[in-house]
Parts: C-alpha cells; structure tokens; sequence
C-alpha cells in the first residue's frame, strides 16, 4: 500500500483515535489538530506506547484562519495531505424553543461549517496531484433527527449536502468524497450516560449493541484505499441497524 499523509480531525476523541491508529496501521502518516496542549501531549504519549506516532498541531476547525495554518503546519512537517477525515464534532444540545443561538452556532461552526474551513486549504493540492480522498463523519442523527439536537442533526445532514456536491466538482480529478454515518457508538461520552439510558437506547438496535470506534474506523479506511476508487457521494450508514433508509 502506498503511503499517504492523513489528516484526521478530532482525531483524540473516541472514534476519531480509533481513525487515527487505524490508518497509521495500514501504513500512512497520519496528523490531527489540538486545543488543549496538556491533554493532547497526553494522548500523544499514549499512543506511542502503542508504537504509533502522529504528527499534532494546534487548531481549530471552527476558526477558518486557524484551520488554515493547522493545514500549512502539517504540510510544511509531513508533506502534502492525501487524505483528509472530517470528523471533528461537539454537541451542545437543547429543545429547539429553549436553544440559544450561541448553542446553535458552536455546533454549525464545529460540525459543517469545519468542513469548509479545513477542506478548503486542502482542496486545490490534491486536484493538481490528481489524487485524494476526503471523507465525513456524520451521524444516524443527521438522517432520522433527535429530540433535543436540532442543532446537531442540521449539522450532520449538512456534512452529506457537502459531500455529494464536492464529489461531484471533484471526480475527474481523482478525489472521491464520501460519508461516514454511525450510530450509537461506545465512545467515552455515550459511556458516560445513565446505563438505564443506554439500555433504552441498544433496545431499539436491531444488532442488540452499541457500536465499537474500531468498526466505524474500519469503514472510514475503506474509503481510502485505491480499491474504492469507483465510490464517490456516498453515504455508509454503520448503526447495527438502528435506522435503515435507501
């Protein structure tokens, strides 16, 4: 496998470090960005324990003038970014008649309008490379809705609305665009949920559990590989069959 540089955002939280040692696993350099210095020297030495080194600057993908020199940082260390997963996402949840507009807003800006921020830096090297494969982590939520996430679940399905217009732009130059959309996964924070919650929730799983961060990760490769050069706007549900749509 050749290898390629990897931009993976959000790449310390539960799914996203599942991403990041799935790829470094098959070979590829991989980067993320960071906010908190102390935490992510943390995580970066946990996962060299692993043997996994990771390239790491600081950045926020709601800032468009951060995410760029997070882009021109990890280029300038690593080289030029083949393969970018927008994963980054935060929630800030609420009923509609008692969100706030901050509330609204730091979900848009984190969740999609990230996508912009962080892809479009990168956009224009991989159509002079004629090779790239970008790909977003969405979310069941951005196609079924959630009670308390108007915020999120806009978000989520935005990310799709992205990636099928992008594909389309992009496809005569080697880059496929796709989306990731899991399902309730067993990350630290769906963890960190009353357990009487979680059992209502894996009730209404066809497959009788919460997903694992490798499995999503496992999907997001796919996506990458040379052999999956024909898939471009597509969307991968991965939710055990918790919602099953076309």
């Amino acid at each position: 496998m050749t290898q390629r540089i990897a931009l993976v955002t959000g790449g310390t939280g539960g799914i996203g470090t599942a991403i990041v040692r799935y790829l470094a696993r098959q070979g590829h350099k991989v980067a993320t960005n960071y906010r908190d210095e102390a935490k992510a020297q943390a995580w970066r030495a946990r996962m060299a324990d692993d043997g996994i080194e990771v390239c790491m600057v600081p950045g926020d993908v709601a800032d468009p003038e951060s995410s760029a020199a997070m882009v021109r940082a990890i280029e300038a260390q690593c080289g030029p970014i083949d393969i970018l997963i927008n994963n980054a996402g935060i929630t800030r949840d609420a009923t509609f008649h008692r969100m706030t507009y901050q509330q609204w807003i730091d979900v848009i800006n984190t969740n999609l309008n990230a996508c912009f921020n962080v892809t479009r830096p990168i956009i224009e090297g991989m159509r002079a490379r004629k090779w790239g494969r970008i790909v977003q982590i969405s979310s069941i939520n951005g196609q079924k809705g959630q009670y308390g996430q108007a915020n999120y679940a806009a978000a989520k399905a935005g990310m799709h609305g992205f990636t099928i217009s992008l594909a389309q732009e992009n496809a005569k130059f080697g880059i496929t665009v796709n989306t990731v959309s899991p399902g309730y996964v067993a990350t630290d924070m769906v963890m960190a949920v009353p357990e009487e919650v979680r059992e209502k929730i894996v009730a209404q799983i066809p497959i009788g559990r919460l997903g694992k961060p490798e499995e999503i990760a496992h999907a997001v490769a796919f996506f990458t590989t040379d052999e999956a050069s024909w898939i471009t706007g597509a969307n991968l549900a991965i939710n055990g069959g918790h919602y099953m749509g076309w």
